[in-house]
Order: structure tokens, then C-alpha cells, then sequence
């Protein structure tokens, strides 16, 4: 496989043509190598249109986002070299690694404790140094680290918890993907002031649960 042409065929054939149009945002995937983040024997799938299984040890089939959902809730999520942000669900830390590159910090909780390890290995390999991984339930954020200018949950929830949205900044934005499988809507929610929220419905998609997000208290907005 020629990977460097693989690479370019995702960004253009994949990703620009679904609405990612942010030049810094198709540099950056040319930039971050999403083959180095595929476990080992799923590498030839890097750059296909399809979620990418990750370590199978009971973790109910988690698995990489494809590229252009990642793609978009990074475009939408618009972080500034000036922000912290808190990522839900490392899965292979690639996530992480592209926010790496547009955040001042990136903190990112992963349940499941091989996979928190997968994704820190990953991380220190490419040499991102603003981001950690830490192993711990992402369902109710990170409390004494916040407030956070921006929050993804790089999976699916079946309702936004407001602890979550409470760690948010007033301006600050979360990202993630809210129903159940097969109706889901890929949502960004803003902090508008101290007590409102404002959420804008970005597309129609599916994607695997968030262990610790079957079920939570709805949001108000």
C-alpha cells in the first residue's frame, strides 16, 4: 500500500466532500500520522470510510471513529492554541493527538486500562507532549481540572450529563454524538452564560456507546 497516497485519498475523497473545508484542519491529517494510532492488525484499514476495531478484551467493540466524523467534530470544535480541553474516551489517543496540535492542553480519560495505556504509548511515540491520558470513568468529567474551554466525547452518549456541561467555560464547547443506535445526531453544545446552553445539530450518524454513558441525566438547555 502506498500509505502517503492512501492519506491523500481519505482527505480529499473522504473528508473534504463531507463539508470539512478548514485548511488547518486537512493539513493537520497529513500532519498526524493515523497509522501510527491502528493497532497493529487492523493498519491496512487506516485510511478506510469505517470505524477501526481497537484492543478486543471486552470492551464491547470499541473502535476508532472514521475519518471524517473525527474529522468534522475537530473542524467544528474550531480549539485555539490557547485552550484546555478535555477528551472522554481516548481509544488510541489519536483524537487526542489532533486536538494535541491545536490545544494548549489536552487531558483525555479512558476506562478501559489497556486501551488508556495503547492510547498513552501512541502518544509518546509521536512525541505529543501536551496530552495525557489518564485511566478513569470519563461519564462525570474531571472536576479539579476544569473548567475546560472545550469537551469531546469521542463516541456516542445517550444523553449529554450536566456535570459534563457544567465543567464547560462560559464560550466554552462539547462535541459528541447523542441517541440511540439507529436514530443518532452528532451535537455541539456551547455554554452561553452562566446557566444557559445553546446546541446546534451538526449530522446525522452512528457510532459505538461510551462505557459509563448508557444512561445519564438528561441536559437542560
Amino acid at each position: 500500500m502506498n500509505i502517503e497516497q492512501a492519506r491523500f485519498n481519505m482527505i480529499e475523497q473522504q473528508i473534504r466532500t463531507w463539508q470539512v473545508l478548514d485548511q488547518s484542519v486537512l493539513s493537520l491529517l497529513a500532519v498526524v500520522k493515523r497509522e501510527d494510532f491502528v493497532p497493529a492488525a487492523h493498519r491496512g484499514l487506516a485510511f478506510m470510510d469505517m470505524e477501526v476495531p481497537l484492543v478486543d478484551n471486552g470492551s464491547q467493540g470499541r473502535s476508532m471513529l472514521e475519518p471524517k466524523v473525527e474529522a468534522r467534530l475537530l473542524q467544528e470544535l474550531a480549539v485555539g492554541k490557547h485552550e484546555k480541553v478535555l477528551e472522554i474516551g481516548a481509544g488510541s489517543g489519536y483524537m487526542a493527538a489532533l486536538l494535541a496540535h491545536k490545544a494548549q492542553r489536552v487531558l483525555s480519560l479512558e476506562i478501559d486500562p489497556e486501551l488508556a495505556r495503547f492510547a498513552a504509548d501512541n502518544l509518546k511515540r509521536a512525541a505529543v507532549m501536551n496530552a495525557e491520558v489518564r485511566q478513569a470513568d470519563g461519564s462525570k468529567g474531571a472536576l479539579a481540572e476544569g473548567p475546560f474551554d472545550v469537551i469531546l466525547a469521542s463516541g456516542s452518549v445517550a444523553t449529554v450529563p450536566q456535570s459534563l456541561l457544567d465543567q464547560l467555560k462560559v464560550g466554552g464547547r462539547l462535541a459528541t454524538i447523542v441517541g440511540n443506535d439507529p436514530i443518532m445526531q452528532a451535537v455541539l453544545v456551547t455554554r452561553v452564560d452562566q446557566n444557559a446552553w445553546r446546541t446546534t445539530v451538526l449530522f446525522d450518524t452512528v457510532a459505538p456507546r461510551l462505557l459509563g454513558f448508557e444512561e445519564q441525566p438528561k441536559f437542560r438547555f
